[in-house]
């Protein structure tokens, strides 16, 4: 058969693909093999890939995309033509666990790592092993490899340790392999698990590690020394021992210096006091942008979020504007003396003048300005107000997106969204609300409603003296509203939360100090804060769940869920953009190919599914969930489930229709 006969090369990307390679291709055409808003809205299933005889937990493009790798709880590493959709190798990797995750290292080697606690990495040719390391004592979750540096493979063990393994140099599992990038039992106490490690492609010396909590750890490991493997040559239970024996009692040998790791975390749990809540958080999975700017977290129980490792700043529930007026305030006994009047008759800002663009108050400081909107977004603003009124608040706060993406310099537009994620009140949207409250006064520093909205998100946070002062300041700064019927209500609450929260010990906090490092404590308080999140997808059965950028500028953002989806957002206004049924159970894996708009995706099932953009001859694509809005709804109601609801739904999701439940394996411990 001839290669324009192959049915394999009919039709969608192969078809483009082919025509790439054969030159008989413009730059018009080859546009087509980007990523845009309009190939998401015609993506659909293009294959399935059945080999596999367990659930497929891994997923690894090759450099030049004309390999897929796929490896499973069979034990085997399958690699894929993705152009023809069939196998090229079906390899016994030898690991006796379940295999989660796999890494080309070059064309010819693939590395490997798996719940029997081993590293392995042989080449796919000759079938020759060229690593074979057992230092773990706990399941290896995830590998990282720098593009330019082929010999180093880092691992990221349930025994808290971050290995380094050169393929240049022949190992051996003892004491004696300084091996240890990172020990985070040092530091986090004895239950340390790593789950997940990525490598920045343009700075390689700056290594991602996410752990069992919500702290992402960015190291540069120039500064960093190996250390030798305590307990290489006892059995594995033995040896995790003795390592446990000084968790949380820092490092010893001082291997990784304090200005060597920064840590990031969503600023709403980083700052509440008694971290061990329910659902219990871990980050699943860490990926660097293509310019290695920024850091895409999948936190589970949680949302996906994104951080600016270059200017992302500490958390802030009072703005120093607010400290600065408040200070004043009490040291001249009821008049501020840093030239801020009360009724704002002189027309100045407060504070320090950070909180306001145009520097001025407008007469009694009660009128707020009227900006206006283009017709486009005015009609957006008027939608969304509607669907506030009639109760559908995550409708509403995909709107004010869409309206704050089109004119972000709206205050009313930010004030408006904090409004409506109050009441919808899915986790982390009180302390979005504090910062659209922040971003609006920012932009305009009269408007009342985002003073009032930001001591009333502050409250509903629990933050009862960090309440107390944002609403100080604004009966100062408007004092007509001082005593309307909301405020003295808010007042009131304030106070007896002071009340008690003066007479309770904090045991939780006192309890988190004993079991963890001086140096991991000052780390947390310091922990930088997200700049985007992306919500709408439930992650709480497995602890491998991927979220990845979607093409080479970043513009999409793509994660699994339990439900069986695969969510596609936009990078720009944090919207869903499509929602594709891609696995029968749950979808783990998502990743793209490094030069087109074709996705691989997997997750409980043995099947390996190929998306991209269909023809666009009006064919409806059936994998395509409608209403994203209900999904994303149902999907945060899980996340927030009773634990014993949520064990009973995963048990009816891991058997299905079919009678007979999946291995465990795929889930967590």
């Amino acid at each position: 058969m001839g290669r324009r006969e192959d049915p394999a090369f009919a039709k969608g990307t192969v078809r483009l693909t082919a025509a790439r390679e054969r030159g008989d291709v413009d730059r018009q055409f080859q546009s087509r093999l980007t990523v845009t808003r309009s190939m998401i809205d015609r993506l659909g299933l293009e294959k399935e890939l059945h080999g596999h005889m367990g659930c497929v937990n891994c997923l690894e493009w090759n450099k030049d995309g004309s390999v897929l790798a796929s490896a499973s709880d069979d034990l085997h590493v399958i690699l894929w033509d993705p152009y023809r959709y069939r196998q090229l190798h079906n390899i016994a990797t030898g690991h006796t666990g379940n295999i989660f995750s796999v890494k080309f290292l070059s064309p010819d080697i693939v590395a490997t790592c798996a719940a029997d606690g081993t590293v392995r990495a042989r080449s796919s040719a000759s079938g020759a092993a060229l690593l074979e390391c057992a230092c773990h004592c706990g399941r290896v979750k995830r590998l990282a490899a720098a593009p330019d540096n082929p010999h180093l493979i880092c691992s990221a063990g349930e025994d808290g340790l971050i290995l380094q393994h050169d393929l240049r140099t022949s190992h051996t599992c003892n004491s004696d392999s300084p091996n240890v990038l990172v020990n985070l039992l040092n530091h986090m106490g004895r239950h340390a698990e790593a789950k997940c490690v990525a490598i920045n492609p343009r700075r390689p010396h700056q290594l991602a590690v996410g752990a069992n909590d919500f702290y992402v750890r960015l190291y540069d490991t120039r500064m960093i020394k190996l250390a030798k493997h305590q307990g290489g040559r006892m059995r594995r239970y033995d040896s995790l021992q003795v390592r446990s024996a000084r968790a949380g009692h820092g490092d010893p040998d001082n291997n990784i210096p304090r200005s060597a790791v920064h840590y990031f975390a969503p600023g709403h749990l980083s700052m509440e006091p008694n971290e061990h809540t329910f659902p219990k958080k871990a980050t699943t999975y860490v990926a660097f942008s293509h310019d290695g700017n920024e850091l895409l977290v999948n936190l589970g129980s949680e949302q996906v979020y994104l951080f600016d490792i270059n200017s992302a700043r500490r958390p802030v529930l009072v703005e120093s504007f607010i400290i600065q007026h408040n200070h004043g305030y009490r040291e001249g006994e009821g008049k501020p003396k840093n030239g801020t009047a009360t009724n704002g008759a002189n027309g100045t800002n407060g504070g320090n003048g950070t909180n306001g663009g145009n520097g001025t108050n407008g007469g009694n400081g009660t009128v707020e300005s009227q900006v206006q909107l283009p017709e486009n977004v005015r009609d957006l603003k008027e939608t969304a107000n509607d669907l506030v009124n009639k109760g559908n608040y995550s409708a509403a706060v995909q709107v004010y997106n869409q309206a704050i993406g089109s004119c972000p310099d709206c205050a009313i537009l930010f004030s408006n969204r904090a409004a409506a994620l109050m009441r919808r009140g899915w986790s982390g949207d009180t302390y979005a609300a504090i910062k659209d409250c922040y971003r609006a006064i920012a932009l305009d520093a009269r408007h009342v409603k985002s003073h009032f909205r930001l001591a009333k998100a502050l409250m509903e946070l629990r933050r009862a003296r960090e309440a107390h002062e944002c609403l100080l300041y604004f009966r100062q700064r408007f004092p007509k509203h001082a005593a309307s019927h909301a405020v003295v209500l808010l007042q009131k609450d304030i106070n007896v939360a002071l009340e008690q929260r003066d007479t309770q010990p904090d045991e939780a906090e006192a309890e988190e100090n004993q079991s963890t490092s001086v140096l991991e404590r000052q780390l947390r308080a310091s922990a930088l804060d997200y700049s985007q999140r992306f919500l709408g997808h439930c992650n709480t059965t497995t602890d491998i769940k991927e979220a990845n950028f979607l093409g080479p500028d970043a513009n999409f953002i793509a994660a699994g869920s339990d439900d069986g989806s695969m969510f596609i957002w936009s990078r720009e206004s944090g919207n869903i953009v499509r929602v594709l049924r891609g696995d029968e159970s749950i979808v783990n894996c998502v990743q793209l190919h490094p030069s087109m708009f074709l996705l691989a995706t997997s997750g409980i099932e043995a099947v390996v599914r190929l998306w991209s953009p269909r023809p666009e001859d009006g064919t409806e694509e059936p994998r395509v969930v409608r209403d994203a809005g209900a999904a994303a709804h149902a999907n945060q109601q899980r996340m927030r489930s009773d634990p014993f609801e949520a064990m009973l739904f995963n048990i009816s999701y891991a058997g299905g229709e079919r009678g007979e439940p999946h291995s465990p394996a795929c889930r967590p411990t």
